[in-house]
């Protein structure tokens, strides 16, 4: 909390004496006073996330209290507002007190009516204050931490912020970074915490649509613009509208096509094949490459006038080799969501493990090791693979299981799924899977399985 002395609160009446009298018992209090005459002065001199209260009279010539709270109460609904009502003036501070003021004094008030109403006007607009900042704060550890970046090393700290950011600005966007960093997850992230948010994300692979397609994918074509084109077309950037246009390895797109893209980026406008008519583009594209876009167009491999255009905010996003200590993390995030969607339980990482983990150098970076947390989860303790012989890509202890054991493997999996997600209810398990009891008993047994170790203690 402030000290009183560093606290403002401002007194609005068109009497000049109510004025030097307020403002002299708040000196003494250790407030800091601001007299105005009027309440449009002090509107003009009201700053946002004002810290103190504000006293004002009801009638004032010009705009009057009751407007001044209503106003104030636009800007800023948890601001408190005490109004000054005239003696015997029930009728006024009931209205004023419905409307949303946080007190009011009635004439003539004395000054420790004033400074009490004051000190608790003053602690309610601390505790707004704070409960403010405390949510913006933990927006940000969100954003930071939450299902898109997870991570705790400082490197992805800086990434997370620099996302929230880029967020809140319309500027396009190019991200840089190797296969597997997860470009896609942060151009998402970008637009699900942008004013977008609620638009379309259109994202498009550049490298994987056909050349002879990717113009029409891009900008639409009208019925009958070229042959097969049957009936008019939308284009991505056209459907997307209001939103988000994602263009991922942006360097694969073809030297013609890039033209007509700088046209879209330059004018926000696009024309379908076959049309003679543009329709404009309220977009936000974000490109992504996994190359330097610079060195290419010096070598002739990409315009570079579309570069520069694209090269507004780049945003770096860094190797899995980058963010070592991020590693085991990430591994058993994956780990979780894997078992969940599974039915499975998340294996834990022992010494061994981590350390294999920490000492690969992952060349397909997040996305290498989702795939081998997801591998592990599913596969690892049924076949007794080792993690360090998963990141080799071979069982360093067993052969590859015989078609039997498979099918054997996969009968354990479905019951212990169907256990976890009824919690051990042999009943409700035995009528999921289509078998006797006696056959589910057998089976229990067969396998090494056990109801009870899926059952929660809480229930009956």
């Amino acid at each position: 909390m402030h000290e009183p002395s560093t606290l403002p609160v401002m007194v609005i009446d068109d009497e000049p004496h109510l004025r030097i009298t307020a403002s002299q018992t708040l000196e003494l209090a250790g407030y800091t006073p601001y007299c105005f005459e009027s309440a449009e002065q002090a509107l003009a001199a009201l700053t946002p996330n004002f810290p103190g209260v504000i006293v004002s009279d009801i009638r004032m010539p010009g705009m009057d209290g009751m407007s001044l709270l209503h106003e104030l109460h636009n800007r800023d609904a948890t601001l408190p507002i005490i109004l000054i009502t005239g003696h015997g003036d029930i009728s006024t501070a009931v209205e004023a007190m419905r409307a949303g003021a946080w007190d009011f004094l009635e004439k003539p008030f004395a000054g420790d009516q004033l400074l009490d109403v004051v000190r608790r006007g003053i602690e309610k607009r601390q505790l707004s204050l704070e409960n403010h900042r405390l949510k913006a704060e933990l927006e940000v550890q969100q954003a930071a931490l939450g299902p898109r970046l997870v991570g705790r090393t400082p490197i992805i700290s800086r990434l997370a912020a620099m996302i929230q950011r880029i967020s809140q600005v319309e500027a396009d966007v190019l991200l840089f970074g190797e296969t597997g960093t997860g470009k896609d997850l942060v151009a998402r992230a970008i637009h699900e915490r942008s004013a977008r948010r609620n638009s379309p994300f259109m994202a498009i692979n550049c490298g994987a649509v056909p050349e002879n397609t990717i113009e029409s994918e891009l900008f639409g074509h009208e019925k009958g613009a070229f042959t097969g084109a049957v009936e008019r077309r939308i284009g991505k950037f056209e459907h997307a509208n209001g939103g988000t246009v994602f263009l991922d390895e942006i360097e694969s797109m073809p030297m013609a096509l890039q033209v007509k893209l700088l046209r879209v980026l330059q004018e926000r406008s696009v024309e379908r094949l076959g049309a003679n008519e543009t329709v404009p583009l309220d977009i936000r594209v974000i490109a992504a490459t996994k190359v330097d876009l610079k060195a290419a167009s010096e070598e002739g491999n990409f315009r570079e006038d579309l570069y520069y255009r694209l090269n507004v905010v780049t945003l770096p996003l860094p190797a899995l080799r980058e963010r070592r200590e991020d590693i085991p993390l990430l591994f058993q995030h994956f780990a979780v969501v894997a078992a969940n969607r599974s039915g499975l339980e998340a294996p834990t990482l022992d010494s061994p493990a981590i350390a294999a983990l920490l000492a690969h150098d992952w060349p397909g970076n997040v996305r290498e090791l989702r795939n081998l947390a997801e591998r592990y989860v599913l596969l690892g303790a049924a076949f007794d693979y080792r993690l360090d012989a998963l990141l080799e890509g071979v069982n360093a202890d067993t052969e590859e299981p015989t078609l039997p054991r498979q099918v054997e493997l996969f009968e354990k999996s479905l019951i212990s799924q169907s256990l976890a997600r009824y919690h051990g209810r042999v009943t409700d398990v035995c009528r999921h899977l289509g078998i006797p009891r006696k056959t589910f008993y057998d089976k229990l047994k067969k396998h090494g399985l056990n109801a009870d170790d899926y059952r929660h203690s809480s229930e009956p």
